[in-house]
């Protein structure tokens, strides 16, 4: 983030959450402000200010701060994407066994995605993705499953945020374009990156859904284009579609099945 956009005061909050969580036995207004350069006055409003929330704690007998408990309780709902994990494995080496190509499972996270799983295949591929990194949602056949399930106000502000940026020759950059894309994406239940993020990469991918029937992932295959010609994309389009389908459903997602939902 670019520092004239920074709120000052958020910023030295969450130096100090981060310099409190370095030390297992707490630490003191003083020691924070000698780190900070900073005075001391504004380390105890501002601690005392994470105190009231929960997500500082005084210790009572030495006075030293350590993290509290609603720590906990916030990395409880970051928790839940490894669930995601765990459940999808077996249906992501299913596929790295079947296909022999690099299978991908993502998350949607403001307006990108990230890669929280990445099953290399056997296939020679290099790729841009690793786990943990987070690429645009508009050229990317993961995005655009994600997208698709969305409500149109929340594409429509990502889009005004994210633009529709090209990455190769074959990015789709006219929103128009787009939000047709999009619409077929929603019918058909999968979606497809045709060299749109990376050249000579082709990616077929299928959104996933948790227990309220709210999109938050999704799983793709990526192989080299010369392999994945359209013979291969046609039989890995209902494969993908049943793919994304079980993982949703351990998860809880039963009530619909994902080619009738329609938020678009």
């Amino acid at each position: 983030m670019e520092r004239e956009n920074m709120v000052k005061s958020v910023s030295r909050a969450l130096d100090i959450v981060t310099i409190v969580s370095m030390e297992r036995e707490g630490v003191g207004v003083t020691e924070i402000a000698k780190q900070m350069d900073i005075n001391k006055s504004s380390v105890y409003r501002i601690l005392t200010t994470l105190a009231q929330y929960g997500y500082i704690e005084q210790d009572q007998e030495t006075g030293r701060y350590k993290l509290g408990y609603k720590f906990l309780e916030v990395s409880s709902k970051l928790l839940d994407s490894i669930d995601l994990r765990t459940e999808a494995k077996p249906f992501l080496q299913e596929l790295e066994s079947e296909t022999n190509e690099v299978i991908h499972l993502v998350v949607y996270d403001q307006g990108e995605v990230v890669y929280i799983e990445k099953l290399e295949g056997n296939q020679t591929l290099r790729m841009h993705s690793k786990v943990g990194k987070r690429a645009p949602m508009h050229c990317t056949s993961v995005g655009k499953a994600i997208l698709a399930f969305l409500p149109l106000n929340t594409v429509t502000s990502i889009l005004e945020r994210k633009g529709l940026p090209a990455h190769t020759d074959h990015t789709i950059t006219d929103e128009e374009s787009f939000l047709r894309e999009l619409s077929e994406v929603k019918q058909k239940g999968y979606a497809l990156d045709l060299e749109e993020n990376e050249y000579g990469i082709t990616c077929i991918a299928a959104p996933i859904f948790d227990h309220l029937g709210q999109v938050v992932a999704a799983v793709s295959i990526s192989g080299a284009t010369m392999r994945m010609t359209n013979e291969r994309l046609t039989y890995f389009q209902e494969r993908m579609v049943d793919i994304g389908k079980n993982i949703s459903e351990r998860l809880g997602y039963k009530t619909e099945s994902v080619k009738d939902k329609s938020l678009f």
